[in-house]
This record gives structure tokens, C-alpha cells and sequence, in this order.
């Protein structure tokens, strides 16, 4: 019997030595999906989350505004020295509402005229330095014997006066993406409202005293 050569068997080929491989390699796109989710999943959650974020962000901010600018308001009428504590439990209730666990804190300082809101004390720069020095003369305007950056007096003041009401909100936001870029892990938010107090009353004239270390 004559000797034939022996072909080896179709499957004793390796699958990427046979005909059309390559082809069909690139014409079979499946998992392709899984893999480009894969790839672009932690771009999409990072933008998404950093979305939520910002419009809790917003969210908190108006309804501190909103609250913020209705205990202005009261806080300028005279029943107003009797029910500070009220009026800043009523802001703090409604920021907790919108967001249950965040910190709340308030500020009040008055001044006699607005020009003088967030101004240093005069004081006599005798280093002509424009910087006030522990040795110079200063003119003590709220009382307490120190050199202030800021003349105002804590507290709501008295008839006329003008009033700097400011609420600081500190919270954690719901996913933290300002955490992913390396930003502090609560966010900070402050607001401000400015008023003048109603004339229930003579308003008291504010004199400074010279104080010479």
C-alpha cells in the first residue's frame, strides 16, 4: 500500500495559526462593553458624586441665606437682646434640617455707623510701619483695653447701631469627592447679613479712649 502523508486533525492546530484568526478577532466585539464600563465606571462616579456635592453644597448655602436673612431681620428689633438665644436656635434648626448632622456657630459684633464695619482701631504709628506695634497709643473703641483689627463690639448693640450677624455651617458632604483631590474632608460655609438696628430708642454715643501701653 502506498505511503500517503497523514494531515494532522483540524483541532491538533493551534486556534491562532488557522485561517481567518486575525479576522475574526477583530469583528468579535464581545465583553467589549464590560471592559470600556471597566475603564470609564470611576471617571463617571467621580463626576457624578462630585455633582451631588456641589448641589448639596448649594442646597445647604440657600437655606442658610434664607434663614440667615429672616433672623436678621428680628434681630434688629429691640425684643431682639431678650431673644438672641431664639432666634439663633430657629437658624440652627433649620440648617439641621436640610443637613442633620452639620456644625453651627454665630458671631455678632455692632458698630455705630457702617463705615466703620471690619475696621481696625486707630492707633498712632509712631514706627511708621503701617502696622500697629505692642508700644504704640491706640484708641480703645470697644472697650477692652486691647488693639483690635476689628473695632466692633460683640453683642447686637443698641438703637441705630449696625449689626454684622454672621452664621459659620461646617459639615460632611454626602460622598466626600473633595476628599478624592486631596480637599479637606468637612465643608465650610459662612454667612453674612448686615442691618441696621431699629431707632427704638436714643442711640448711645460710642467714644473711643486713648490707651497708651
Amino acid at each position: 500500500m502506498p505511503n500517503q502523508a497523514v494531515k494532522p486533525s483540524r483541532g491538533a492546530v493551534p486556534g491562532f495559526l488557522r485561517p481567518g484568526f486575525l479576522r475574526k478577532m477583530r469583528r468579535d466585539q464581545r465583553g467589549a462593553s464590560a471592559v470600556e464600563f471597566a475603564l470609564t465606571a470611576p471617571i463617571l462616579f467621580l463626576v457624578i458624586s462630585g455633582t451631588l456635592d456641589m448641589a448639596q453644597g448649594y442646597y445647604v448655602n440657600t437655606v442658610l441665606q434664607g434663614s440667615l436673612n429672616a433672623a436678621g431681620r428680628n434681630s434688629s428689633l429691640q425684643s431682639a437682646g431678650t431673644e438672641a438665644a431664639t432666634l439663633d436656635a430657629a437658624v440652627s434648626k433649620m440648617i439641621k434640617y436640610a443637613m442633620p448632622k452639620a456644625s453651627v456657630t454665630f458671631t455678632r459684633k455692632s458698630y455705630s455707623q457702617f463705615s466703620s464695619v471690619g475696621k481696625p482701631e486707630d492707633f498712632t504709628d509712631t514706627i511708621d510701619n503701617d502696622t500697629y506695634d505692642p508700644t504704640e497709643c491706640f484708641v480703645d473703641m470697644n472697650g477692652n483695653e486691647t488693639w483690635d483689627a476689628d473695632m466692633g463690639t460683640t453683642g447686637l448693640g443698641g438703637a441705630n447701631d449696625v449689626q454684622v450677624y454672621k452664621v459659620s455651617v461646617s459639615y460632611k458632604p454626602m460622598f466626600g469627592f473633595g476628599s478624592y483631590l486631596g480637599l479637606p474632608t468637612n465643608q465650610k460655609i459662612q454667612g453674612t447679613t448686615i442691618l441696621r438696628n431699629q431707632p427704638y430708642s436714643t442711640q448711645s454715643t460710642r467714644t473711643g479712649v486713648a490707651v497708651c501701653p
